[in-house]
């Protein structure tokens, strides 16, 4: 059995802090159901709530451990600097460490801040799996955790308390909208993907998302799909050895996981003779500046944003824990989409 939330407390709050015009209100919420057990009497008994108050008293600011995955990207790094200025905008005391794009490293760092006792602990996981020993051993020191950008997949979901970030499958569902819509009728048209880092949400989620946006439409066939790391590297690598093995032939259009891949491929179109956004199309992720300045000129074809100023959220989350506050399950941020048009109208009033 389950509890079925109204929402009627926190649709209130919301209410409130927009009045107020509060920092890091999300798009959508999406508020958590309590498992419901029968204990040896019989009777019924809820789960434990997911949702832990931080220890931090008056006396001393709440202090929040943040764990980053990496530097792999410009919206990595736009990411890293909207927490950091956001915990200094809201006197929140941040413990900041670099995991360098490994795993251990990061379950490390997580482990160290458990050591430390701070009140809350946040991270961008790297990959989905391999969390659940590390988030038990903070739910049982009674420290709460909020993933920010990334989901984990463990088996027991109150390990975690919160998840803010965006919606990657939609994301996909935009970019495979974006190209059925927009694309020649009569006309087939093959697909190279060039995907994320292997079993990271992003990359999951907009893999999938996409499939489902060309779905039925039978002039679109994925004739590649190559795993990257977010990297303008591996764009540049992968979208190399695709062509080269192709000869350039029978790919109309490349599908990257994020910006940064996407203006390495471009790179490697042009290396190869050919006009990136003319003889290939390309869709990205992500809507950094650069990916913004790449489509006005015509070089990419079509961006779908993915927001990395998550740092007021983040915070106001902390905020809200600390004064006994139930956190949604998911709180995911407002994003949109770019055609050159728009890019044209935005590039000046960018963040990142």
């Amino acid at each position: 059995m389950f509890t079925s939330p109204t929402g009627g407390k926190e649709a209130i709050r919301y209410a409130i802090d927009i009045l107020n015009k509060e920092k890091g209100i999300p798009k959508k919420v999406i508020l958590r159901s309590q498992k419901i057990t029968t204990g040896s009497t019989g009777e019924p008994l809820a789960a434990l709530p997911a949702t832990v108050r931080p220890k931090a008293g008056k006396d001393r600011p709440i202090t929040v451990g943040f764990a980053q995955v990496g530097m792999e990207s410009g919206w990595r790094a736009a990411h890293n600097q909207s927490v950091i200025d956001a915990a200094k905008d809201m006197g929140i005391q941040l413990v900041y460490e670099n995991a360098e794009q490994s795993q251990e490293k990061q379950i490390a760092i997580l482990r160290k801040f458990i050591r430390q006792k701070v009140d809350v602990i946040a991270f961008s996981p790297k990959t989905a799996n391999g969390w659940d020993e590390v988030l038990r051993e903070a739910k049982n020191a009674g420290i709460p955790v909020i993933l920010s950008d990334r989901k984990v997949d463990v088996e027991d979901d109150t390990l975690w308390t919160a998840y803010i970030g965006s919606d990657f499958r939609e994301e996909g569902r935009r970019a495979g909208r974006w190209l059925t819509e927009t694309a020649q009728p009569g006309r087939n048209y093959g697909i190279a993907e060039i995907q994320g880092t292997a079993n990271s949400a992003p990359a999951t989620g907009r893999k999938t998302g996409f499939e489902e946006g060309i779905a039925g439409d039978n002039r679109f066939r994925i004739v590649r799909s190559v795993v990257g790391d977010f990297t303008k590297e591996s764009g540049k690598v992968l979208m190399r050895q695709l062509l080269r093995e192709t000869g350039g032939k029978g790919i109309d259009v490349v599908y990257c996981h994020n910006d940064d891949m996407a203006l390495g491929a471009v790179e490697a179109i042009e290396e190869f003779g050919l006009k990136p956004g003319k003889d290939i199309m390309l869709i990205s992720v992500d809507a950094t500046k650069s990916a913004l300045q790449a489509l006005i000129v015509g070089k990419l074809n079509f961006v779908v944003e993915c927001n990395p100023l998550l740092g007021p959220q983040l915070m106001k989350a902390v905020k809200d824990l600390s004064e006994g506050k139930e956190l949604p399950v998911e709180i995911i941020t407002s994003e949109g989409v770019f055609t050159q048009a728009e890019a044209k109208k935005n590039i000046s009033i960018r963040e990142y």
